[in-house]
C-alpha cells in the first residue's frame, strides 16, 4: 500500500486530528523526519516546522540546524529553532543527556503550540490575525523506535505500561507513523528523491537506544529471526491488556487513597490487605518520582515506626501511626512535613519555624506563644509537622491531665476558620507542641534541663 495513504488512513481510523488541523513538526532532519514532512506536504496537511539544536555534535549540530531550515524555506512554512547548552544542563540535573533532551524538545514545542503569534512568516500569512503556531506536534517515530523502547523499557524495569511501547497519542503528541519500519521510510525517501542529513553517532553506542539499535537487536535476530515482527504483534497484544490492567488496578486505588489538599492518604491495614500488594503499590507511588525499585522499600514502610519515610526527587512516602501519606518534599505544598535533627528552619503555608539548641546558662523562658521551648534530651528526631485532627490530644503545660485538642481549641475560643489552620508537632504520636499555642507538659523544660530545643514560629503575611 502508498505510504501516504496507509499513514492517511491510520490517522482518520484512530482520530488523531482533524485534515483541517495545523501541525507542529519536528524535525532533525534526518530521513524520518524528513519523510514525515513530505507525507504532510503529499497529504495536504498544514504545518510548521520546529528543530532543536542541542549542541552536541559541533559543526554537525549547524550544519543539520541550515539544512532543515532549507527545508522549511522548500515547503514555505514557519521555521522554529531553539539552542539547549544540552551538556550543562544535564549535568546540573543529574540526567543522562538523552533524558534531557527529550524533557527540553517537548518542553519547548509545548511552549510553542500553547503561543499565539501576529501572523505567520510564509506567502500564506493572514495579516493582523492572532493565530496558534500549530493544534499538535507530530513527531517522527516509527515502528523500529517502538521495538527499541520496549526492549529498554523491559530491560530497564517497568510497569505494564512500558510495555505497550510508545502511544500514537498523548496529550498534545502525535506519531502517525507508528507502524511503518524503518525501511519503508529509506525507500519513501529515495522514491521521492527527499534528501537528508546522516547522524553519525547514529553508528556509535554512547546512546543507550544506539546499543540497543546496533548491537542488541541484530544478535538477538541470529537467534530469532522474526524477533522485531513478534515484539510489534506484542505491542498490539499489550496496549489491550494495559486497559484491562488499568481500569482493574484503577478500581483498588480508588477504594485505598484519601485526596487531601497535596497530599494522599492511605490507611496502612486497608493497603496491607491488598493483593497482588507489589503491583498496586508501585502503581501508587510511579506518579510522585518513585522507581519500579523502591517499591519493597515503601512497603517495609508500612510496618515501619512513624516518622519513617522513603524519598524520591519530588515526595516523601511518610509511615503515621496507621497512614501512608505521600507529601510533597517542597514543605511549603505539603500539610505533613518531615522535620530533622539537621533543619534549622522549615517553611510551610502557615509561615516558618527555626530550630535551635540552646544550653541551660543561656536559654531564657518566653511567654509569647509562637515560642515553644522544650527539653531537648526528651525530644528524639524525626517530627512531624502537620494539621490536628480529630482523635488528637496531648498534655496542656501545667496540667496532668490530657486533654483532647479539639477541647482546647474549643476552650481558647476560636473560630471554625482558625481551628482549620492549626497545625501541631509530634514525636512518636505524642503531640509535643500545638503550635503558636501551647506546649506538651511532658517536655517542659525544669531545673535539670541541661540542653533546650527552641522553636519560635513566624506567622506568613
Amino acid at each position: 500500500m502508498n505510504v501516504v495513504k496507509k499513514i492517511k488512513d491510520h490517522i482518520a481510523a484512530e482520530n488523531l486530528f482533524q485534515p483541517n488541523d495545523r501541525l507542529l513538526l519536528a524535525v532533525s532532519g534526518g530521513v524520518d523526519s524528513v519523510v514525515l514532512c513530505e507525507i504532510c506536504k503529499q497529504a495536504g496537511y498544514s504545518f510548521v516546522i520546529a528543530h532543536c539544536n542541542f549542541n552536541l555534535r559541533g559543526a554537525d549540530s549547524e550544519r543539520d540546524e541550515a539544512f532543515v531550515k532549507k527545508l522549511a524555506e522548500k515547503y514555505q512554512v514557519d521555521f522554529f529553532v531553539k539552542h539547549f547548552d544540552t551538556v550543562a544542563i544535564a549535568k546540573q540535573q543529574k540526567k543522562s543527556i538523552e533524558e534531557i533532551a527529550r524533557e527540553l524538545r517537548y518542553e519547548w514545542f509545548n511552549e510553542l503550540i500553547n503561543d499565539q503569534r501576529q501572523g505567520n512568516n510564509n506567502a500564506h500569512s493572514i495579516a493582523n490575525c492572532q493565530l496558534p503556531v500549530a493544534r499538535w506536534i507530530l513527531t517522527a517515530h516509527h515502528a523500529d523506535d517502538n521495538i527499541e523502547t520496549v526492549l529498554m523499557n523491559f530491560f530497564r524495569g517497568t510497569g505494564v505500561k512500558g510495555l505497550r511501547g510508545i502511544l500514537p497519542k498523548q496529550n498534545k503528541i502525535i506519531r502517525p507513523m507508528l507502524s511503518i519500519r524503518k525501511n519503508e521510510l529509506r525507500r519513501f525517501a529515495q522514491e521521492n528523491g527527499l534528501e537528508f542529513v546522516e547522524d553519525h553517532t547514529n553508528a556509535e553506542n554512547d546512546y543507550t537506544r544506539n546499543y540497543f539499535r546496533n548491537e542488541l537487536i541484530p544478535a538477538v535476530k541470529k537467534v530469532y529471526p522474526m524477533a522485531e515482527e513478534n515484539i510489534l504483534q506484542n505491542i498490539d497484544r499489550m496496549i489491550g491488556v494495559e486497559m484491562l490492567y488499568q481500569q482493574a488496578v484503577d478500581l483498588q486505588i480508588k477504594k485505598l487513597i484519601e485526596q487531601k489538599g497535596n497530599e494522599i492518604h492511605i490507611p496502612v491495614l486497608k493497603l496491607l490487605k491488598v493483593s497482588p500488594l507489589s503491583t498496586v503499590m508501585y502503581e501508587i507511588i510511579k506518579d510522585f518520582g518513585f522507581t519500579a525499585h523502591q517499591t519493597d522499600e515503601v512497603i517495609l514502610l508500612l510496618k515501619s515506626d512513624t516518622g519513617k519515610y522513603i524519598q524520591s526527587a519530588t515526595h516523601r512516602a511518610i509511615k503515621n501511626r496507621n497512614w501512608l501519606i505521600i507529601s510533597p518534599n517542597k514543605t511549603i505544598d505539603a500539610a505533613t512535613i518531615l522535620i530533622e535533627s539537621s533543619n534549622q528552619q522549615i517553611d510551610f503555608s502557615a509561615g516558618s519555624i527555626t530550630f535551635r539548641e540552646l544550653s541551660a546558662e543561656t536559654f531564657q523562658f518566653l511567654t509569647d506563644s509562637n515560642v515553644a521551648l522544650l527539653d531537648a534530651d526528651k525530644i528524639k528526631f524525626p517530627l512531624l509537622l502537620r494539621r490536628w485532627k480529630q482523635g488528637d490530644y496531648f498534655y496542656p503545660l501545667g496540667m496532668q491531665k490530657k486533654k483532647k485538642v479539639s477541647r482546647f481549641l474549643i476552650d481558647q475560643k476560636l473560630s471554625l476558620t482558625q481551628k482549620e489552620n492549626v497545625w501541631v508537632i509530634e514525636m512518636d504520636k505524642k503531640i509535643i507542641w500545638v503550635v503558636d499555642m501551647r506546649i506538651d507538659d511532658r517536655f517542659k523544660i525544669n531545673d535539670k534541663t541541661k540542653q533546650a530545643l527552641q522553636l519560635i514560629l513566624t506567622r506568613a503575611k
